[in-house]
C-alpha cells in the first residue's frame, strides 16, 4: 500500500472526507494540512487573525491649568506616547509632565486600555517640579563645562606663544648668549598669571582633566626657566662660558 492510500485510510477513520480542505469548499475558516509523517493539522492564517483585530482610536481630553486640549490617540498606547503628543502643544517636555488620570498619577510605561482609559475620557496634565529642577541643573552644569573648556582653550593658546619664548631663550643660553634677566622674570610672571587662571576655573569629569594637564605643564616651563636663570647668571661670572656645568634645581610646587 502506497503512502497516499494510507493518508485517504486514516483520513476516513478520523471522519474527514479530504486530507487538504480550505474554506472555499464549506470546510469552515481553517483548511487542513498533511505535516511529515502523514499527520494531519488544521493550517492557522496568521493574515486572518491580524485582520480581524481593529485597534480603535479614542479621543481624549487632558486638561493642563485652565486649558483643554483634545487628542485623538490609539486606544492601546501608552501614557508616555500620550505624554510625547502632549509636549509641542503644551509646551512641555515629556520628562516635566505628570499625567493623572482617576487622581492617580500614571506611569509612562502603562497602557491606556489597561488604565480604562476610553473615549472621551478626561486626563489632568501637570508640572513635575523635580524633572524640572533636575533638567535646570543639566542646563546649568553643561553651561559651566562649556564656559571652562572656552577659558582653558584661550589659556592653552597662551601658554603655547610662551612656551615659544621659552624654547627660543633656552636655545640662546645654551649657545652661551647671556640674555636680561628681566626678560627670564617676565616670561616666569606671565607663566603664573597663567597657573592663577587655571586654579579659578570650576571644572569637573573631562574639563579637569585638561585643567590639570595645562597646569603641569606650566609648571614644567617655570622650572625651566628657573635653571636658566641660574645658566644666564653663570655666563657672566664665568666670561660667557658656553658649558657653564650642570646645575641641580630643586622646586616645590604647591598641590593643586
Amino acid at each position: 500500500m502506497n503512502k497516499d492510500n494510507m493518508i485517504r485510510m486514516k483520513t476516513k477513520a478520523a471522519g474527514i472526507s479530504s486530507p487538504v480542505k480550505s474554506a472555499g469548499a464549506g470546510g469552515g475558516s481553517e483548511a487542513w494540512e498533511v505535516r511529515p509523517g502523514g499527520m494531519l493539522v488544521q493550517r492557522r492564517s496568521s493574515d486572518y487573525t491580524q485582520n480581524s483585530i481593529h485597534v480603535p482610536y479614542i479621543r481624549v481630553k487632558v486638561k493642563y491649568g485652565r486649558s483643554y486640549h483634545e487628542v485623538n490617540i490609539n486606544s492601546q498606547a501608552s501614557f508616555g506616547e500620550l505624554k510625547k503628543m502632549l509636549a509641542e502643544p503644551m509646551g512641555l517636555s515629556s520628562q516635566d509632565q505628570k499625567l493623572i488620570y482617576k487622581d492617580k498619577e500614571r506611569d509612562s510605561k502603562t497602557f491606556l486600555d489597561v488604565a480604562g482609559v476610553k473615549d472621551g475620557s478626561k486626563i489632568m496634565l501637570i508640572d513635575d517640579e523635580l524633572s524640572k529642577e533636575r533638567g535646570n541643573l543639566e542646563l546649568i552644569k553643561t553651561a559651566k563645562m562649556e564656559k571652562a573648556s572656552k577659558e582653558i582653550a584661550a589659556i592653552r593658546s597662551e601658554v603655547d606663544k610662551l612656551a615659544k619664548q621659552v624654547a627660543l631663550t633656552e636655545l640662546e643660553i645654551n649657545c652661551g648668549k647671556k640674555v636680561v634677566e628681566t626678560v627670564l622674570l617676565n616670561l616666569i610672571e606671565l607663566l603664573m598669571t597663567q597657573l592663577i587662571k587655571l586654579d579659578g576655573i570650576s571644572a569637573e569629569g573631562d574639563m579637569k582633566i585638561q585643567r590639570r594637564m595645562q597646569v603641569k605643564r606650566v609648571q614644567k616651563y617655570i622650572e625651566t626657566l628657573d635653571i636658566l636663570k641660574i645658566r644666564n647668571s653663570s655666563l657672566g661670572s664665568m666670561g660667557n662660558e658656553r658649558n657653564p656645568g650642570p646645575v641641580v634645581v630643586t622646586t616645590k610646587w604647591e598641590t593643586f
